[in-house]
């Protein structure tokens, strides 16, 4: 019974101890400035998180509009129009013949 009691003691002094030490460490300015400071980490990776997410769609449009300027770029080539038009000239230039009569 003697031992029960002493252990009863023991813890009781141990919680009382525990309870005194949170308290000083939560009444301390140093504490304070620790968890203003951890709360303000959270709200600036907030921030960050969000423009990184803008990011990507500014890349998404970014390469469409290089995609389109590379399609600009490219020498045209000539339209299948003109082309028929010029073998038409070719075809004009030599003399036709007539079908043959039945």
């Amino acid at each position: 019974m003697a031992q029960t009691n002493k252990q009863k003691d023991l813890l009781g002094r141990l919680g009382d101890a525990g309870e005194e030490a949170i308290s000083r460490v939560a009444g301390s300015q140093a504490a304070s400035r620790l968890i203003d400071s951890v709360g303000g980490a959270r709200e600036r990776l907030d921030e960050m998180q969000k423009k990184i997410r803008g990011l990507e769609a500014l890349e998404e449009r970014v390469a469409k509009l290089e995609k389109q300027v590379a399609d600009l770029a490219k020498p045209k080539r000539a339209s299948s129009s003109s082309r028929s038009r010029a073998s038409s000239t070719t075809r004009r230039a030599s003399p036709r013949k007539k079908p043959p009569s039945s």
